[in-house]
Parts: C-alpha cells; structure tokens; sequence
C-alpha cells in the first residue's frame, strides 16, 4: 500500500531523482533519497507544507540541485523504479528514515542543516531529521 499517491509518471519522476541525486551511492543511498521526498509530502510541516505530489515535492524551488542539472533528465532505469516504488510503498531505512533533509558536503557533515540536527552520514550524503512537534506527522507509520 502506497503512503503517497502515485501515478506511473510519478514512479518515473521520483526513479530520475533518485539516480541524479544518489546513483554513486548505490541502492540503499538511492532509496534514501526517496525516504527523504517522501518524508516531506507525508510530514507537511516547516519548508514543505502544502506538497501534496511527488512532482510537486521535486520542483519545489531549491529543493534538488540535480532538477537543475542536466543528469536529471536522464531516462529512469527499472532498477531505479523499483526503489521508488519501494519508497512510496513506505519502506524507510536508517538514517533517513524520519529525514527531511540531507546534504553532501565537501568535508565533515555540519551538525546543523536547516536548524535540524545531524542523524548521521551514509557515504557522501548526511541525512538531518526534525525535532519538536512542528513536524510531528514525520513520525507517523502509516
């Protein structure tokens, strides 16, 4: 069961996001760029209230540097639709598993991005969840 709606157009969508974004990160760092966009359609708090969509989600301004890229216009493999589908299935893994935003800096992950605190780093990307009841719906397991 799907915790967003998604259409196929979506699935192919959140797949080209997930390569642009983390494709040097493997599977797990692919699927947890998905967590992490499915995180802010379901939590609907600070920077991300009102997404309803996934393509809303995606082309929210500033959201992904890779929609301004060219390399997020690369054509979506089944590999990469499949970790999509899993993400808007509501499979979350840890770091990003209550996670609204990550990051990949150059050296050592900031312990503040957004004034969220550092969960942890996997490979280059650091993953930083919300605290307090502003963003309470992140933790919701439906």
């Amino acid at each position: 069961m799907a915790v967003v709606r998604a259409r196929s157009a979506d699935i192919d969508l959140l797949a080209r996001l997930l390569r642009a974004e983390a494709e040097a990160e493997g599977d797990q760092g692919m699927l947890m760029v998905g967590n992490v966009g499915i995180n802010r359609i379901r939590a609907n708090c600070s920077d991300f209230k009102g997404l309803r969509t996934i393509e809303q989600m995606i082309y929210q301004p500033h959201a992904f540097e890779a929609t301004k890229k060219g390399y997020f216009y690369q054509k979506p493999r089944e590999s990469e639709r499949r970790l999509a589908r899993r993400a808007v299935a509501g499979e979350r893994i840890w770091p990003a598993k209550f996670s609204l935003w990550y990051f990949r800096p150059e050296g050592d992950c900031p312990q503040n991005w957004y004034d969220q605190p550092l969960v942890a780093r996997f490979k280059r990307h650091c993953f930083y969840q919300p605290t307090g009841e502003e963003c309470e719906n992140i933790y919701n397991t439906l």
